[in-house]
């Protein structure tokens, strides 16, 4: 169900919106704030969620070359990170 509004565009909003109608991109302005207003939301749908994101990138890095990628030194990774964050918290020990 379509509902009747009222906008106000900035002038070369405006302008750009009817030269794209004008070039036939499409049917009408309404069709083209509807369009930019389902992108809007769809970005912003896209930006609330991160995990989206994330799963891109593993995708895109496990698409790599074997040889490209980085290799994990196992248990002295969560070793040095476990230092990492012992380091850290004496750090706020000794400062307070």
């Amino acid at each position: 169900m379509n509902v009747k509004t009222t906008v106000s565009l900035s002038e070369s909003t405006l302008r750009e919106a009817e030269e794209l109608v004008r070039k036939g991109e499409y049917a009408s302005l309404s069709d083209v704030l509807e369009e930019a207003a389902r992108r809007l939301i769809s970005e912003r749908h896209d930006a609330v969620d991160p995990l989206t994101g994330m799963a891109d990138e593993i995708r895109r890095r496990m698409e790599l070359p074997r040889d490209q990628w980085i290799p994990l030194k196992g248990d002295d990774m969560f070793n040095e990170v476990r230092a990492l964050i012992r380091s850290r918290k004496q750090g706020k020990k000794d400062a307070v």
